[in-house]
């Protein structure tokens, strides 16, 4: 059974910082890219970064200079150091876990989400 469990979430004020964590299990978590999406209320889901199983990274324009992806395939986790949070960065975060072989999509999964919220 595949699991991706996000937690890290929480109330911070603006400029303060999280750690988002993605546990995962069922899938072969080294082979996989690991990305992180967030969507506000009312908006659609979008990309945040991504690192892949060879350690590539990609950042949004929205969040490159503040956030930091990381993984630790001994641990099965992807995290997201969040820093000088903004109010435009409340939403929930997700997890998504996605493999290709040969081309061809082996599997895409994500996680329930955990909630970020930056108020003061």
């Amino acid at each position: 059974q595949v699991q991706l469990v996000e937690s890290g979430g929480g109330l911070v004020q603006p400029g303060g910082s999280l750690r988002l964590s993605c546990a995962a299990s069922g899938i072969i978590f080294s082979l996989s890219a690991m990305k992180w999406y967030r969507q506000a209320p009312g908006k659609q889901r979008d990309w945040v970064a991504e690192i892949t199983s060879v350690g590539i990274i990609n950042y949004a324009d929205s969040v490159k200079g503040r956030f930091t992806i990381s993984r630790d395939n001994a641990k099965n986790t992807v995290y997201l150091q969040m820093n000088n949070l903004k109010p435009e960065d409340t939403a929930v975060y997700y997890c998504n876990a996605v493999r290709y072989q040969g081309g061809t999509l082996a599997y895409d999964y994500w996680g329930q989400g955990t909630q970020v919220t930056v108020s003061s």
